[in-house]
């Protein structure tokens, strides 16, 4: 199993972009991602730095393990 990476928030997007996640909309600091036949949204932080607690439940709840991650990390 991987670490969970330090990555900043529009990385993050970046990579679940790349998983089919598709931006809906900014309110803040927050960007709102959501995917087509999926009732769940992610509210990703706009931060310099996402904390590995905040990532690691956004990752479950994309319902993606921590290697998926990486690895679509990996091909950004």
């Amino acid at each position: 199993m991987a670490s969970i990476p330090v990555v900043t928030g529009r990385e993050a997007v970046k990579v679940f972009e790349l998983l089919g996640w598709e931006v809906a909309r900014q309110r803040g600091s927050h960007i709102i991602l959501v995917r087509d036949g999926d009732i769940e949204t992610l509210s990703v932080p706009d931060h310099r730095e996402v904390a590995k607690g905040t990532l690691r439940s956004l990752i479950r709840s994309a319902s993606i393990t921590p290697d998926e991650f990486q690895e679509a990390l990996n091909n950004l």
